[in-house]
């Protein structure tokens, strides 16, 4: 049944997970704080409002609030019954196959996460723990191709750029799909979309049939950034910095385009782990570019890393500007440092094992207004520390962006605050600033209204 904006309607997965128990079922259908119902529909309306301007999942949810999802086991498997469901996710009352396996995609991670993974890897040490967490559900989602050589790249930046920007992006695809490279991506639109997009045309040329398109997203951020639909195959982590991990320990080099806080985040994220000296011979290609026109953007983005982590960190990255061409030659013969390295230590191709991720970038970070409030953001730590206070900061300011409980807390308690040494509150004040004036917060450049204020600590204390 079709209204003029909303289709009910029920689906069957297409090929796997069309077995549930009654145990699963009950779980996804159960309201209450402990059951899965809530979140099985949020994630589940993401995947449908594919295509979306909205980056707020508050708005995602209130547009769409008489959705619902209802989950039963046929004598012929597990049915899906969506009421009131986005009508852009069908065609002719059928729901687009891509966008069926996304739905299925998100099904099955989490019924995995809720049964399976908070329950595995006892005896090991907690960073260990965490970390064998991550490969079991990137095994469980068949993330892995054992025998096939280092060529999956990710691609960080902003689902809030520009028409040139998106445009180089998928230029930067094209020539890392050229080359026979893999891309993944968190899976949503702007530098999420494009590089994938320029991938398809080249891996078509190249007549190569088994392209992966890897979208990695978690039900935090996944209704402001709905997964696109050159996406084959959808994984969900439970949190940001198992998501994070993930990216690092399947993708085998990455790519940076410009983008917001979100990016600046990842950005740091990987900084942490190659400031690490247990990772100094650990080859690993880190690229930024953009278009022309983005130098300003890389610039400040620069400026923020030698003024907060040193000259060390600028080091881990290279900047390339307005050379689509110039990144995929670079990235291919960083992928040949990796492979021969993985070759020599013995290190599998599929899982970056090796990669030593420090305890305190893994831990989840709940950006509550005391816990922003208590990030230590002083030079008087390591670098690799400052680097992952810093990304906590971000992310949390990511949560009071676009996230329904970062938003609700906001509303409920006034902006979050940062305190830290006037030079890295400065620092992190002018690179702020710089997404604010770059129109780089919010997808659709309403006015943006600062979810912080940035305080700065004596220099004695």
């Amino acid at each position: 049944m079709m209204t003029e904006h909303y289709i009910t309607s029920s689906v069957t997965p297409l090929d796997n997970l069309d077995v549930l128990s009654p145990y699963e079922v009950a779980r996804l259908q159960d309201k209450s704080q402990g059951g899965l119902y809530n979140l099985f529909r949020q994630c589940a309306l993401a995947v449908l409002n594919c295509g979306s301007e909205l980056d707020s999942t508050r708005k995602v949810l209130d547009r769409f609030r008489d959705f619902d999802i209802q989950i039963s086991q046929k004598h012929r498997g597990v049915q899906l019954d969506l009421i009131n469901a986005p009508a852009t996710a069908f065609v002719d009352g059928e729901l687009i196959q891509g966008i069926n396996e996304h739905l299925f995609s998100v099904l099955r991670d989490l019924l995995y996460v809720a049964d399976k993974v908070e329950y595995c890897c006892e005896g090991l040490d907690p960073s260990a723990m965490i970390t064998n967490q991550v490969f079991n559900l990137l095994r469980h989602a068949d993330a892995f191709r054992p025998h096939v050589k280092p060529n999956m790249v990710v691609c960080w930046g902003g689902h809030s750029i520009g028409h040139a920007e998106y445009e180089y992006t998928k230029h930067v695809g094209y020539e890392l799909g050229l080359r026979g490279m893999d891309i993944c991506t968190g899976c949503g639109p702007g530098a999420m979309k494009g590089p994938m997009k320029g991938a398809t045309i080249a891996h078509a040329k190249q007549r190569l049939l088994d392209g992966r398109y890897v979208g990695i997203s978690e039900p935090g951020i996944i209704a402001a950034e709905s997964p696109n639909p050159i996406v084959n195959e959808l994984i969900i982590m439970p949190d940001i910095e198992r998501r994070l991990e993930a990216f690092v320990r399947l993708g085998h080099g990455i790519v940076v385009f410009p983008g917001g806080v979100g990016t600046a985040e990842e950005i740091l994220y990987i900084l942490g782990i190659l400031l690490q000296e247990r990772n100094s011979a650990h080859p690993f290609p880190l690229i930024f570019t953009g278009p022309a026109g983005s130098e300003e953007y890389f610039e400040t983005v620069d400026r923020f890393i030698r003024a907060t982590l040193g000259e060390r960190a600028a080091q881990c990255y290279q900047i390339i500007i307005d050379d689509a061409h110039e990144v995929a030659t670079r990235m291919r013969d960083g992928l040949a440092e990796v492979t021969t390295h993985r070759k020599a230590t013995g290190e599998a191709y599929h899982y970056n094992w090796q990669l030593h991720i420090p305890l305190v970038l893994q831990q989840t970070f709940e950006p509550t207004h005391d816990a922003m409030r208590e990030l230590c953001l002083s030079r008087r730590q390591p670098d690799h520390e400052l680097a992952a206070q810093l990304r906590c900061a971000l992310s949390g300011i990511v949560a009071g962006n676009v996230k329904e409980p970062g938003i609700r807390a906001i509303e409920e308690h006034g902006p979050f605050e940062l305190h830290g040494e006037p030079d890295v509150i400065e620092a992190l004040d002018r690179l702020l600033q710089a997404f604010v004036d770059q129109r780089r917060m919010k997808i659709n450049h309403e006015e943006y209204e600062p979810c912080f204020r940035l305080a700065k600590a004596s220099r004695t204390s």
